[in-house]
């Protein structure tokens, strides 16, 4: 991952447990895990007030609610996409597709298209097809990423 080197040493020990392959492996649903080594990263100073991390490792773990506690409260682009995949990832695509909209605007938004995998996920009806399963862990890789280089 390209990520800076502080970040990546804080999210080492979760990256070690949940390697990015088998991360977020279901596209619908929640079966948090690991949520102890996200509250041990986030006290870190490289992740401590930093909302957007934290709502993205709150996905990587499959904790949409803990993702959506924090994503519903940052009120910009980033925030928007987090919180639109979160919707996405609980099955609830017409949320989801409100919140893409108003993460337009964001720099990434047109590369990741975001609102046709919602689309997709949709017409995929709940199976875990793996071609939208590594989608989605690049969607998050390329958002997370992208929040770590302070692009927040």
């Amino acid at each position: 991952m390209g990520l800076p080197d502080d970040v990546r040493d804080s999210c080492a020990a979760l990256f070690e447990a949940i390697p990015l392959d088998l991360a977020m492996a279901r596209l619908v649903g929640s079966d948090p895990k690991f949520t102890v080594i996200v509250e041990e990263a986030l006290r870190d100073p490289a992740l401590a007030d930093r909302p957007e991390m934290a709502a993205g490792l709150w996905l990587y773990v499959d904790d949409l609610e803990r993702s959506h506690a924090v994503s519903q409260g940052i009120t910009t682009p980033t925030g928007s996409l987090w919180h639109g995949i979160m919707h996405r990832r609980e099955g609830d695509f017409s949320n989801s597709l409100y919140w893409m909209r108003r993460a337009e605007s964001h720099p990434l938004f047109d590369e990741l298209e975001p609102a046709s995998l919602v689309d997709a996920v949709s017409r995929a009806g709940g199976h875990d097809d793996p071609a939208l399963v590594q989608r989605q862990r690049s969607e998050w890789l390329a958002l997370f990423t992208w929040c770590a280089a302070d692009g927040a």
